[in-house]
């Protein structure tokens, strides 16, 4: 086994929540729209899966917007939706558990759907993202037992997990243009 030294990996130490919605004749500029409205439009964006590293700080979306450089290579958790039926409801969500130690690692998670408030989509993928992490630990996770209502936060065999959500929810417009709603994890290096 070859060891690496820590500081040469790709591990990323901050990260910021954001969200955006767009509206357009074409799907494709609804979602550019959506992606400026987020703020994130002038990077490449790289889709990533659900970890959120250890020792990752979230940091405020105006704190991480001042990192970014146009063009650069951005490594994203996002969900989106779009649709183009008028009065449809549409959101796109993401969760996320953070364990209230910083050396263990969490986990993000993407919902979107059709016909959810944005509290629902927010609550649910909350939960979803407590659950994925649970399930990775092998350890049974059972939200209406877990969650502690006055602390709001939930516990995983005793284990602490910090949770919070970004939803962006949007009803599409009567003339029917394609609305997209989108939802983001952005990592800083």
């Amino acid at each position: 086994m070859i060891l690496v030294s820590r500081k040469r990996l790709l591990v990323p130490k901050k990260m910021f929540l954001t969200k955006g919605v767009g509206q357009h004749p074409a799907e494709l500029r609804s979602f550019e729209l959506a992606l400026r409205d987020a703020g994130i439009e002038k990077c490449n964006l790289v889709a990533v899966s659900s970890i959120l590293p250890p020792e990752c700080r979230i940091i405020s979306k105006n704190e991480g917007m001042k990192e970014l450089v146009p063009g650069m290579l951005t490594f994203v958790v996002m969900a989106r939706c779009s649709s183009n039926e008028p009065h449809r409801l549409i959101a796109a969500s993401i969760g996320c558990a953070k364990p209230a130690d910083p050396n263990v690692y969490g986990y993000l998670s993407e919902h979107h759907t059709f016909g959810q408030t944005e509290k629902i989509a927010g609550d649910y993928a909350e939960e979803l993202a407590v659950s994925m992490l649970a399930s990775t630990l092998g350890i049974e996770f059972d939200e209406s037992k877990a969650w502690d209502e006055k602390k709001e936060e939930f516990r995983i065999s005793d284990k602490i997990v910090r949770t919070t959500n970004i939803t962006q929810s949007a009803v599409v417009n009567p003339g029917g243009d394609y609305t997209t709603v989108l939802s983001a994890a952005v990592f800083i290096f």
